[in-house]
């Protein structure tokens, strides 16, 4: 098997990573005990005693065994509408491995059944865990309509650094940007923000005046006052992982942590926290990412490169010589993320692709302690200049980034198809002059964007019901912002 040029680099490392408790082993417990719902688009059928289908996949996170029952509904449809019906060619699905399963889903219509656009709205249930996907029906009419019927979205979280900065909680509500009653709560400072994963219900944000403060949040999306949980005023970029279970704090001080919690948020005293050094004090907010099965942590440590750390059991490793820019001279490493299968680690660089448009996504695979670059010698083209934030989607079929494409310039999301062997550029959409934060929402209808630069601020994209992967802009905000971050609530 070839080996891959983050391998070398740690076996390079090998000496330094020898007390990091098998650094590439998955980690025990309760890694991702959720799944995720998708579906492969809109229905297109006639009304009068016809059928259309889409196919719902289900995707079980890696600790995830159980029996998901499967249930579906018209949530919206025309005034007074006689709505088609719907049902499933398997309504229970059965896990014992990480192995994806599907079941079909079939509208129905009869004589009576009135044209128009429908949602369907599909909900898998487990236990106490409850996911969503929504399906677009276009019965009697072109499913070009289904680009503005997704009109409520789940709650999300805009963190602002202006004076004085704030987080703040919103939600599409009837196609409009709405605010959560008792969402704003004011933060001096702010650098970053993370959020909890399904289950549990606080967030963190970090700023340079306070150090990391904890907010619960209600059952309508309202935030607690602030609590604090640590004085750590350089914290430069957060992630909870896949377990609920530790805080993970890249620190322009030079250290990676990871803080045990618990299940409220607040800083749990029978274990001990995990600090490691960084190889740079250089990191942006979208730029830490750890893997869904809770094994890889990679910081982005600018002109630095990307670093990656073993995470097993609650022991954090020694970090692996981190992975140089493309660009040895001019490079820097600005986001990155993982995809929800960990099948790809995704980094973002300034000036590492050869094309105009400088920025560049490399993709390196994931096989056990074999890291593997895609496309070594010229990376994929970001689609712009500086690539902020890298997003995959909940389903693992499209990752997009936000690009800024310099100071006054109109910047842009683009998305990439993602297959087993690697990434393939899609459509572009436009965002504002400086795109920094990305986030899907917990219906998985939307992709929301935020930015600091030009008019919008603020979008709400959603995916196109003809051409797949492409985003298209629903409910832009051209009120002026300072926004450095978003996070969608599970």
């Amino acid at each position: 098997m070839k080996m891959g040029r983050f391998a070398q680099l740690l076996l390079a490392a090998a000496p330094f990573l020898a007390g990091c408790g098998n650094f590439w082993q998955a980690p025990g417990g309760n890694s991702s005990t959720s799944f995720t719902l998708t579906n492969s688009g809109a229905i297109t059928i006639s009304s009068g005693s016809t059928s259309g289908t889409s196919t719902i996949t289900v995707t079980p996170g890696s600790s995830f065994t159980g029996t998901v029952a499967l249930t579906c509904a018209v949530t919206t449809a025309p005034s007074n509408a006689t709505s088609p019906t719907c049902d499933f060619s398997s309504s229970s699905l059965t896990f014992s491995s990480t192995t994806a399963q599907t079941s079909t889903l079939t509208a129905t219509t009869t004589s009576s059944t009135t044209t128009g656009i429908y949602d369907i709205t599909v909900t898998g249930v487990s236990n106490s865990i409850a996911e969503t996907t929504v399906v677009c029906v276009a019965v009697g009419v072109s499913s070009s309509g289904c680009t503005t019927t997704a009109s409520t979205s789940g709650k999300f979280y805009i963190l602002n650094s202006g004076s004085p900065g704030q987080i703040a909680g919103f939600s599409i509500s009837s196609g409009a940007l709405t605010a959560i009653s008792g969402s704003s709560q004011s933060v001096s400072g702010a650098t970053a923000v993370a959020i909890a994963p399904s289950g549990e219900a606080f967030l963190y944000v970090a700023s340079t005046a306070g150090g990391i403060t904890l907010y619960t949040i209600g059952s309508n999306g309202a935030l607690s006052a602030g609590v604090a949980f640590n004085g750590d005023t350089a914290a430069a970029a957060l992630a909870v992982d896949p377990s609920g279970k530790w805080l993970l704090d890249a620190s322009g001080a030079g250290t990676l942590t990871a803080y045990p919690i618990t299940s409220t948020g607040t800083l749990d005293s029978s274990r001990t926290a995990q600090p490691q050094s960084l190889a740079s004090i250089t990191i942006a907010p979208g730029g830490i990412t750890i893997s869904p099965n809770g094994a890889i942590i990679a910081v982005a440590l600018g002109s630095t490169g990307t670093q990656a750390f073993g995470f097993s059991s609650g022991t954090l490793g020694v970090g692996a010589t981190p992975i140089k820019p493309t660009n040895t001279s001019a490079g820097s490493a600005i986001s990155v993320a993982t995809d929800p299968q960990s099948r790809f680690l995704y980094i973002g660089e300034i000036a590492s692709n050869s094309t105009a448009n400088s920025g560049g996504l490399r993709v390196f695979t994931i096989n056990g302690g074999n890291l593997t670059e895609l496309n070594a010698s010229n990376p994929s083209s970001s689609g712009g200049v500086s690539p902020n934030f890298i997003l995959p989607i909940a389903s693992g079929d499209y990752v997009y980034v936000a690009n800024g494409m310099g100071i006054g310039n109109a910047g842009n999301i683009t998305g990439f198809a993602v297959t087993a062997s690697g990434i393939s550029t899609g459509s572009t959409v436009a965002a504002g002059a400086q795109p920094l934060g990305l986030a899907e929402d917990s219906t998985d209808s939307y992709v929301f964007e935020v930015g600091s630069d030009g008019s919008p601020y603020f979008d709400a994209y959603t995916f196109d019901a003809t051409t797949t992967g492409k985003l298209d802009s629903q409910v832009p905000s051209t009120s002026a912002a300072t926004s450095i971050a978003i996070v969608a609530a599970p």
